[in-house]
């Protein structure tokens, strides 16, 4: 690892501490099954990638994972903002029946913590023998709380617990399991990619989970060096997020090098996508969203569309693409498909295995997603958390409905949108098919449950 001396040092002590319990264990206990890597982008439009078209931004080494894996063209994320849609794919719920649906900051370190009964992703793989890891950005509890990861399935965790810190590239401090490690001016993003390679060197013996939950390219737009950009007659800030993209890029490649030196390639299923869609004054020079409509914060497809790149060497056909809807709550039932455990019943994710396997493909009878606004004004013991619904939306095949301004207007009438001939969300057909219209909106009511800090039209 390239970081600074003081890093190390508090690292390794923190390592003798807990020497009597080893993080990691040589212990092989079923090689035949695949190593899972999920690499998830933050604030990242679909387009951002040349494999899906992107001119500007260099990322050749996710554009060969492309090329050697499966490209998914109907990926959707779980929210269109961070915590809730890493919810999601933790869990297995849309945000309609998560129990974080929105981002919510607690008064001290931390965010809404998944409760103690919740199962999640890594939980499952744990219990099916498998060595489980997070790098990057937790977002889902705090150091002291139940949804701690190392209380939530991980093993190992390596990760800023609170998103508000994670704005800076450059921290005071990171979280290594229940330790709070200070750092002096390192660069986060390096940390969190030489300590995924060295997760994978210390686990080659086992099936491992490693999921790599990077900050990049959320702003701030920090990174050491704007090259190879340095010379584009680009802002700073449009340098930058280039910049960081293609670092990440970077590192994505070491990972894939070093799983090919290791002899773990064909064993290791790897997943790419991103939390949300991207921030409007970065994605409208790039054009991140495409053709979509809407960016970060929007329930169009703009804000909640995500890439998503699947890769398995010799199980998954290289150069394929899929158009699978699919989204951020089917990995759950996917990676228990993937190491033959059972995934829990209730959840409303539906395995795609079957369509990274080329086999035919149990579909979606609806997809759902809730949007609420940030809770600023919550206080320690307020009876009212003010986090209200701003925006919905639902799709049941080719239909999309949005409601929007919910918070003035609980009872806003739905926008409707046939994807098939309309992916801009452009045409609002709600006056011709009274009948679909009526249909979602007795969906939308019937895919929400009120949760303990979210509700329906509190004011």
């Amino acid at each position: 690892m390239t970081s600074k001396k003081t890093y190390w040092i508090a690292l390794f002590a923190i390592l003798f501490i807990n020497c009597s319990k080893p993080i990691y264990s040589e212990e092989k206990v079923n090689p035949e099954r695949p190593n899972i890597i999920y690499i998830l982008a933050d604030d990242m439009g679909v387009y951002d990638l040349g494999c899906y078209g992107q001119q500007k931004i260099k990322t050749p080494n996710i554009d060969k994972m492309a090329a050697e894996g499966m490209l998914f063209t109907q990926h959707y994320a779980g929210s269109t903002v961070c915590a809730p849609s890493r919810g999601t794919l933790m869990t297995g719920y849309h945000t309609g029946h998560g129990y974080v649906k929105g981002n919510f900051a607690m008064p001290s370190e931390g965010n809404l913590p998944l409760p103690d009964k919740t199962i999640t992703v890594a939980e499952k793989l744990k219990e099916a023998g498998y060595k489980t890891g997070i790098i990057g950005k937790w977002g889902l509890g705090g150091p002291s709380d139940e949804g701690h990861p190392n209380k939530q399935g991980f093993d190992y965790s390596f990760c800023y617990l609170d998103q508000r810190l994670a704005h800076e590239y450059y921290p005071d401090h990171l979280w290594w399991n229940y330790e709070k490690v200070m750092l002096d001016r390192e660069y986060s993003h390096d940390l969190f990619a030489e300590e995924s390679l060295d997760f994978i060197r210390k686990n080659k013996a086992n099936p491992f989970f490693l999921y790599l939950p990077f900050t990049i390219p959320h702003g701030k737009y920090q990174v050491p060096d704007d090259e190879p950009y340095s010379n584009e007659s680009w802002t700073e800030k449009q340098k930058n997020y280039a910049a960081m993209t293609t670092r990440m890029d970077k590192d994505i490649g070491r990972i894939f090098s070093l799983l090919d030196s290791l002899n773990l390639d064909e064993n290791t299923i790897v997943f790419f996508a991103s939390d949300n869609g991207g921030v409007k004054e970065i994605s409208s020079f790039f054009g991140s969203q495409g053709p979509f409509r809407g960016y970060k914060t929007d329930c169009y497809e703009g804000g909640i569309r995500s890439p998503l790149i699947v890769r398995w060497p010799g199980k998954i056909e290289a150069g394929s693409k899929s158009d699978h809807v699919s989204a951020f709550w089917d990995f759950l039932p996917t990676a228990c498909d993937l190491v033959g455990c059972k995934a829990p019943t209730e959840i409303d994710g539906i395995s795609f295995l079957p369509a990274l396997l080329n086999q035919d493909q149990e579909q979606h009878k609806l997809l759902y997603w809730e949007y609420f606004n940030y809770n600023y004004s919550w206080k320690p013991g307020s009876t009212n958390p003010r986090n209200y619904l701003l925006s919905e939306a639902i799709r049941v095949g080719d239909w999309k409905g949005v409601r929007k301004n919910l918070y003035k207007n609980p009872d806003a009438d739905i926008e409707l949108y046939n994807l098939k001939n309309d992916i801009g969300e452009e045409n609002d057909v709600a006056d011709q098919y009274p009948e679909i219209v009526k249909e979602l909106t007795d969906l939308m009511l019937s895919e929400h449950n009120d949760s303990e800090y979210f509700k329906v039209n509190q004011h």
